[in-house]
Formats: C-alpha cells, sequence, structure tokens
C-alpha cells in the first residue's frame, strides 16, 4: 500500500486537533476534541496529562477514519504542540507526579520575582534569549520539584522525567522515548539558544537535575516510531516535532529574513523570522529559536500576547453574552464602533512588550449607552490593539518595516477583526485558505524528513490566498484610538500586589 498521506498532530491549549494532509499537502482528514481547563486557583490553570494524550490520540483515529484512509497509508507523523506547559512523570510507571501546569499559568510569579531581583535578568535573557517570566517551563519545574512530595528525591535519583507537550506525546507514542526539538527546548528558560544545549549554569541555579531533561534533536528529525497496538498494527515514523508558533512559521511559509506571521489562537503570537542572526531585544520582546532544521538553527523576534481567542471564550462561558465564538463578528458589527468602551484583557498579567504578571484585566469607559455589542466589539478589538504594540516593537528592533503581515488561527477567520487589524496596523493583512498552519507546519517538517518535500524552499509552493485586507482608516483615526488603547493598559497594569 502506497504511503502517501501525512498526519500532523496539533496539540493546543483548549484542545487537540489532528490533521491528514495528502501528499500535495491538502487537508483529507480533520477532528478535534476539547478538553477541560482546570483553574485550580485565581491565575492558577492546569491540565490532566491522561486528558491530554486521550482527546490527542482519539483525534488522530477520528481523522484517519474520516480521511477514509487506513494507517498503513501515512508516511509520517508531525508534532506541534502548546509550549510551556510543564509535566512531570514517573521514569519507571510513566504515571504523571501531578497535573501538567499551562503556560499562561502566574504560580510561579514570586519565583520569578525574586530571581530579578536577584540581579538574574540579563543573566538569563543573554542565555536563553527569553525574559524571567513565569510563562516558561523552568520555574515551573521547580515549583512541580518543591511542592509535590517526594518529587525532588526522586527526580535527584534520575527517577523523573520532564517533559513539554510534545515530548509527553512522544513518550506515550512511542511506549517510553525522552525527546523534544529546538523549538521546545528554547522556550523551557533552559536552554542556552546560542550553544545549543541546556545551560549547566541556569540548571545549577534553579537546583534541577540534568538528568530530568529530554534529549534535543532538530525539528525535521525521526524522533521515533509509534507502537504498533496504536495504530493497527503499523509502526509510522514520527518525522517532525515543533512548537505550535514555529510550526506556524513554516506553515505560512515564512522562510527567510523579514517574514512574520500572527497566529490568533487562545493567545496571540507573533513571529519574525531573522534568518541564522539572533536579535537580542530591549523591548520585550523574546529571541528564539524559530526552527532547526538539519542542525542549523534559524531564528525569530516573538511576541507572546497570554488572552486573545480566551476573551472571547470568556464572554461565552462566563459573562454568557455569547452563545458562541462565531457569534461574536455579527454582534460586534450591529454597532459602528465600541461607544468609547476599552477591555485590557490581563486575565493572567500582559505578555509582550509589557511582561507586567500583576496587571489584571479591566473593562473601561463604560456609560449608560453601553450594551453588549459594544463589549463583545472591544474584546474583539483588544486583540488586535495587542498585536499593534508587539508589531511596533518587533519592526524597531529588527530594523524591518512590515508590508505584509501573514495570520492564521480560529479568530483569524472574524472578518471584522481582521478589517480592524488591517486598519489599526496600517499594513497589508494576507489570510490562507488553510487556516491549519500550525498543523500544516508540523506536516511541513515530517514531509521534509521523509523526503516528501525536496528542500525548505518547497514549502512556498503550496500556499494559497483565501483573503486579504487593506487599511479603511485615516491616521487622525488610528492615532487617537491608539492613544485610548495605551491609557487603558496604563489603568490595569501593577494591580496586584507581590506578597
Amino acid at each position: 500500500m502506497m504511503k502517501q498521506y501525512i498526519l500532523a498532530l496539533d496539540q493546543g491549549t483548549s484542545s487537540s486537533r489532528a490533521v491528514v494532509f495528502d501528499s500535495t499537502y491538502h487537508i483529507k482528514g480533520f477532528a478535534q476534541q476539547e478538553f477541560t481547563q482546570i483553574y485550580a486557583n485565581d491565575s492558577w490553570v492546569e491540565h490532566d496529562p491522561e486528558e491530554i494524550w486521550e482527546s490527542q490520540y482519539h483525534a488522530a483515529l477520528r481523522a484517519i477514519r474520516y480521511a477514509n484512509i487506513c494507517p498503513e497509508e501515512i508516511l509520517s507523523i508531525g508534532i506541534t504542540n502548546q509550549r510551556e506547559t510543564t509535566l512531570i512523570w514517573d521514569r519507571h510507571t510513566g504515571k504523571p507526579i501531578y497535573n501538567a501546569i499551562v503556560w499562561m499559568c502566574r504560580r510561579t510569579s514570586d519565583y520569578c520575582t525574586q530571581l530579578k531581583e536577584a540581579g538574574y535578568t540579563e543573566f538569563f535573557r543573554q542565555k536563553t534569549g527569553l525574559i524571567i517570566d513565569s510563562y516558561f517551563s523552568a520555574t515551573k519545574i521547580m515549583w512541580l520539584l518543591d511542592n509535590i512530595p517526594g518529587a525532588r528525591i526522586k527526580a535527584e535519583k534520575g527517577e523523573l522525567m520532564f517533559g513539554t507537550v510534545d515530548s509527553w506525546l512522544l513518550y506515550r507514542l512511542t511506549g517510553g522515548l525522552h525527546k523534544t526539538d529546538y523549538t521546545n527546548a528554547s522556550r523551557t528558560m533552559l536552554f542556552n539558544i546560542y550553544s545549543g544545549n541546556y545551560d549547566q549554569e541556569i540548571l545549577d541555579l534553579l537546583h534541577i537535575p540534568a538528568s530530568l531533561l529530554p534529549e534535543v534533536l532538530p525539528s525535521n528529525s525521526i524522533f521515533g516510531y509509534t507502537q504498533p497496538t496504536l495504530f493497527h498494527g503499523c509502526s509510522i515514523p514520527i518525522g517532525g516535532i515543533a512548537g505550535d508558533q514555529h510550526a506556524a512559521l513554516l506553515g505560512h511559509g515564512c522562510i527567510s529574513s523579514g517574514m512574520a506571521k500572527n497566529t490568533y489562537g487562545t493567545g496571540c503570537f507573533l513571529l519574525m523570522n531573522t534568518g541564522k542572526t539572533p536579535i537580542p531585544s530591549q523591548k520585550g520582546l523574546l529571541t528564539t529559536i524559530a526552527f532547526n532544521l538539519d542542525g542549523t538553527s534559524y531564528y525569530a523576534l516573538e511576541g507572546s500576547i497570554f488572552n486573545a481567542g480566551s476573551t472571547i471564550q470568556w464572554l461565552r462561558d462566563e459573562l454568557k453574552i455569547l452563545d458562541s465564538s462565531a457569534e461574536s463578528e455579527a454582534l460586534a458589527a450591529s454597532v459602528p464602533d465600541t461607544d468609547g468602551v476599552y477591555i485590557v484583557p490581563a486575565f493572567s498579567g500582559l505578555g509582550a512588550p509589557y511582561w507586567d504578571m500583576y496587571a489584571r484585566g479591566l473593562i473601561i469607559g463604560i456609560t449608560r449607552n453601553t450594551n453588549r455589542a459594544h463589549i463583545v466589539r472591544a474584546a474583539l478589538e483588544s486583540i488586535a490593539y495587542q498585536v499593534y504594540a508587539v508589531l511596533q516593537a518587533m519592526q524597531t528592533e529588527s530594523g524591518c518595516t512590515l508590508s505584509t503581515l501573514e495570520v492564521d488561527g480560529g479568530a483569524s477567520a472574524n472578518n471584522l477583526l481582521m478589517q480592524f487589524q488591517a486598519n489599526i496596523l496600517n499594513k497589508r493583512i494576507v489570510r490562507p485558505k488553510n487556516l491549519e498552519a500550525t498543523a500544516l507546519g508540523a506536516a511541513f517538517l515530517a514531509g521534509l524528513s521523509s523526503g516528501l518535500l525536496k528542500s525548505v524552499e518547497d514549502i512556498s509552493s503550496h500556499s494559497e490566498i483565501d483573503a486579504v485586507f487593506l487599511s479603511k482608516m485615516n491616521e487622525l483615526s488610528r492615532q487617537k484610538l491608539l492613544s485610548n488603547w495605551e491609557k487603558a493598559v496604563s489603568r490595569s497594569t501593577k494591580w496586584i500586589i507581590p506578597t
């Protein structure tokens, strides 16, 4: 039976998706399964590791069934995942010692504050390209070792394994392999992006045993083979791994320096490819590994926005002013503007370029005239404002002025949001026909390792445009809106007092 399909596993923050691509990278099968968000405390967010695995595995089986193919026809599997989310499991039993601590969880903010006050900000930035923040894996590992009974003793004996979600899925798919790729390693706050190794000085400072850590391989490696029992007796190669935002960069074909994309998911993540040259940031951006192909690292500047699609979910699930997220566009379009209402969705602090762990969300500008349509529109516009702030910093530091921003993710299907994004950026916004750019990037990696793609340059031939949005706003209106947004942000910062 001819092997001509790629299976991409896209494990996200709120759902697990699986996509089957044919040899021309068109979608043949798709499945998605949401899973439980565990809010254990104010600003604590967790996932059940077993539910992550089960939801991803069953999504994969359904996608294969919907594509009407047999597992024997799958050439390779690519994995892409929510980054920074931290799991530790027992090396002998394979059982997690605790829930996965999600990237947006703020429980380790005080650890981070202590590191900053001790003068380690530049120490970490110069090695990892990251700022000290509870967003990353390092302090989550510390919390688990310090707070789960017996964990530190077991870790020091080499009896535990740490992994981001890619490593957890790989472990379960292969029956025991403990590996990751350069992109995920670069998000742990433990990895030196210049030397390409875990940094022993950091490990010593944080008291994290090196034996916990997975082996790091290039993103287009053969990481292992699936257990035959999972896919009807087939042992399928796992031929690509990348964190979700890095995979999306590839999925858009942003393979050259100066190209950028923004993914509108639970959060927003704007990445600009800077080629083989890492650019240190002084404006709250992250210097990260975009991807590593065949042992060569390519770098990116990144701005991470914590709350984007999650803001619309909040309107739906908590405020109950939407029946579905899809309803937001029509309701927001029912009013010409927000009537002066601004939402700063700092539910778990503010990411780039503000990086305030102690900011909290607000709605401001409310009058007696304010209705739910104004609030929904303000929520959508808050996403675009945050992207503007990140892109301004990115252009300044890279020296590149973008004319075009590639977009993907669920909220990019919202035409009102995309038009407002074009207006506020004064840029050309390009939306592809395939919004599954993250899964597509993972599939490209699997294609590179399996020979389906001959070179990374072949990726650009698979891009198809769905829509282009151009600015329709004058400069005076744009600057007035942006000024009010910054005023609203200033009201939300440093709301929580560190303990």
